[in-house]
């Protein structure tokens, strides 16, 4: 493999991206748990207020 030029910048790069790509996947992610969470706490209190 060495004697491809510039091997080290090629496998920086796809390490670069990856991280990338799975940091976005991850803040997509959290980000949907978050909202499911506060449409879960609207629905049920949204359903409190009919009760009523």
């Amino acid at each position: 493999m060495s004697d491809i030029p510039h091997i080290g910048f090629i496998i920086a790069a796809y390490l670069v991206t990856a991280a990338t790509i799975l940091a976005m996947i991850g803040a997509i992610v959290v980000d949907y748990r978050r909202l499911s969470r506060a449409l879960s706490r609207l629905d049920a209190a949204r359903k409190g207020e009919d009760a009523q």
